[in-house]
Formats: structure tokens, C-alpha cells, sequence
């Protein structure tokens, strides 16, 4: 597994991240500590050192068990974990972004790992109330006092991220260093505003759920399976959040997936892993699984060179609609700059031509009129 960047940090993290939210039962679909100590060990052996958990992970059990395996061994892994979710609704300040809770919960992260710092400190989900200014600067309190190494924010709007990380700059605090976001095939909401904010910014975007809680890996279009998708998730393999993944979009977009993995003699999870590796730089799959054989194929992904002819067919088949203001911008192109846009070298402001979609345009005198 190669190594890149966390950001705009010189903080070096594998090209793939770990996830630990399948490590303990207690959700009734993850996996007890033996399975999650063998999976552990089969990430570190190829060459993985990027481990994602939270304080709210199978309550806490995830953080326990990544503490024990990394005894003897910390300094070689890098570590995130999260607060935000409530850790007892019959207190009000027991959940949320703010300062109190923050470091309530740090220090509960902390003690369950086993260690004295974090090296990345997720804010886990927005909860609409705190000021983002007392979010910033507590964060920023927890890195200088040497408990928090880089700061990154999960399922949060982007204005909000980009608003933190300009008031993080002006007032010298810790700037976030990636943001993560569900991400995948079948959900590509997140190329509206917050993937182009973080490669923008220089931040890493980390995509949770890249298998679409496993419909991407062609599981849920097995007609042989007698229960169907009802009885999977009955017995625990697939979460009720994961609904949306089994509508008709979803299924249309999982059958050219596994033809275009037969062709390429992979896997549907391999090629839909290394769909969103080859995006952009700045993105960084998180996988998770419940057995061993299921983590070594989607680590098999590192491996996976798509061909443009299969990227294009996985990109036209999965693209969603950007809506307003982007293709507004993008149809106005032709008569507010000319011919600008068709002249311009591809290689220059990439950011920029991604989030117009100019890399995707038509030449302008075959365009339509908007």
C-alpha cells in the first residue's frame, strides 16, 4: 500500500483507511474481538497505518479494542476518532459540538485507546446549535495542549467547514485537514459543494460507506437469496440506514459495476474501491468490514488500474445532477467567456474545471443553448 499526505499536513497516512466501526457486536452486525484483531493485523501487514474510529462506534467498544491492539506499537498508527454523538440522552450537554462535551469526550477516547494523544480529532456530525467559533478554538485549545495533532470534520455542510477554516486561519488556530463524507457510486450528493471545497482548501476527503453498506459489492442483486434484502437485514448484514442503496438507480448502477469488474477480472468491491481512488488525489477510501476475506478483497484495490473507457462508463452511468448554481454556471459558459474555456490547458486550475465540469462539456459549437 503506497502513502500520501493528510491534507495540507506533512502527516504521511496509507493510501486506504481502516475503519473500525465494524470492531464489536454490540451494533448486531460487527465483529468480536478475535475476528477485529485478525482483520487489524492483515491491514497493518499491507502496509496500511490509517485507523478510523469514535467514541460512539458499538458504544465505545471499537475505541477498547483498537487501544489493545496498538499496545506496544501507537506511535506507528495513525489514529482518528469522533465526538458529537450523545453519550446518555438524559443529559443535555452529554452530546453536541460544543466545548464541554468536547472534552468530556476526548479525555473518554483517550483513556480507551490507551494513549495520550489522538493524531486526528473529528468533529462526527453537525448538530446545528453550537457556534462554530467555540468549535474552532476548542479544538484548537486541544491541540496546544499536545492531546490532538490535526482536526477534521465529518457529515458537516460545507459552508460551515469552509466558514471554521477561515476563522482557524485569520485567528492562527489548527486548520482541518480532511472532511469525510458518505461517498460512493451510488452516492455522489457530496461533488455539489463539499468535494470541490476540500480539494479547494487542500483538504483530504476521507469516503465512508465506498460500498454502499455493501450493495456495491453486488450482494443485494443475488435473486437466490431466499429472505431477499428484507432478511438481510433482519439478520444484521445489512443496516436499515442502507435502505436507499437498494432502489432502482442503485440497482442499475451495481449491474454495470459487477460487468465491468467481470471484464476486468476483479471484483465489484475492488473496482468501486478503486473508482474513488483514481477521482483525485485527495480522496481516501475508508473500508470496513465484518470478516477477514472481505477485508483483503477491498484491500485489493490498490492494485486496480480502471481503464478511461470503464471510468467513463461508471461516471455516466452513476452522474447526478448538480443543480443550481453549477449548471447554471456550466450552460453560461459559452456566452459570458467566448471561447475561453475551449482554449484553456486541462493541466491548469483542475480544481476549478472539475467543480464547472468543464473537463465535461462538449466543444462549444456542438453545445446548446442555455
Amino acid at each position: 500500500m503506497q502513502l500520501t499526505f493528510l491534507g495540507n499536513t506533512g502527516l504521511r497516512v496509507s493510501e486506504l483507511c481502516l475503519g473500525a466501526m465494524t470492531f464489536g457486536t454490540e451494533s448486531g452486525w460487527g465483529a468480536d474481538e478475535a475476528t477485529s484483531r485478525t482483520m487489524f493485523g492483515a491491514f497493518d501487514d499491507a502496509g496500511g497505518n490509517f485507523i478510523d474510529t469514535a467514541d460512539a462506534y458499538t458504544n465505545g467498544t471499537s475505541e477498547r479494542m483498537l487501544g489493545s491492539f496498538l499496545k506496544g506499537r501507537r506511535d506507528r498508527f495513525v489514529v482518528g476518532t469522533k465526538y458529537t454523538v450523545s453519550s446518555d440522552r438524559t443529559d443535555p450537554n452529554a452530546g453536541g459540538n460544543h466545548r464541554k462535551n468536547m472534552t468530556r469526550s476526548l479525555e473518554g477516547s483517550l483513556d480507551r485507546l490507551g494513549t495520550d494523544y489522538v493524531d486526528l480529532y473529528w468533529v462526527h456530525v453537525w448538530d446545528g446549535f453550537t457556534p462554530i467559533e467555540e468549535t474552532v478554538r476548542a479544538l484548537d485549545d486541544a491541540v496546544r495542549a499536545g492531546k490532538v495533532l490535526h482536526i477534521g470534520f465529518s457529515d458537516v455542510p460545507a459552508w460551515l467547514v469552509a466558514r471554521a477554516d477561515a476563522i482557524a486561519e485569520l485567528a492562527h488556530f489548527t486548520r482541518p485537514a480532511a472532511i469525510q463524507v458518505e461517498y460512493n457510486l451510488a452516492q455522489r450528493e457530496a461533488e455539489r459543494e463539499l468535494i470541490p471545497m476540500a480539494e479547494a482548501l487542500g483538504m483530504s476527503v476521507l469516503d465512508w460507506s465506498p460500498l454502499g453498506g455493501g450493495a456495491l459489492s453486488g450482494k443485494l442483486l443475488d435473486s437466490a437469496e431466499p429472505e431477499g434484502y428484507e432478511g438481510r437485514v433482519a439478520s444484521g448484514a445489512v443496516p436499515r440506514a442502507f435502505d436507499k442503496y437498494k432502489g432502482d438507480r442503485a440497482t442499475v448502477i451495481t449491474k454495470e459495476l459487477v460487468a465491468a469488474a467481470a471484464e476486468l477480472g476483479c471484483t465489484p468491491a475492488q473496482l468501486a474501491i478503486a473508482w474513488l481512488r483514481q477521482r483525485s488525489p485527495a480522496h481516501i477510501p475508508i473500508i470496513g468490514a465484518r470478516s477477514l476475506t472481505h477485508l483483503r478483497d477491498n484491500l485489493g484495490a490498490v492494485h486496480i488500474e480502471i481503464p478511461e473507457g470503464v471510468a467513463t462508463r461508471l461516471d455516466n452511468i452513476s452522474r447526478i445532477d448538480l443543480g443550481f448554481p453549477h449548471d447554471f454556471v456550466r450552460n453560461g459558459w459559452p456566452d459570458w467567456y467566448g471561447d475561453v474555456p475551449s482554449r484553456m490547458d486541462p493541466r491548469v486550475r483542475t480544481v476549478g474545471r472539475r467543480a464547472l465540469g468543464l473537463d465535461e462539456v462538449a466543444p462549444l459549437g456542438d453545445r446548446p443553448q442555455p
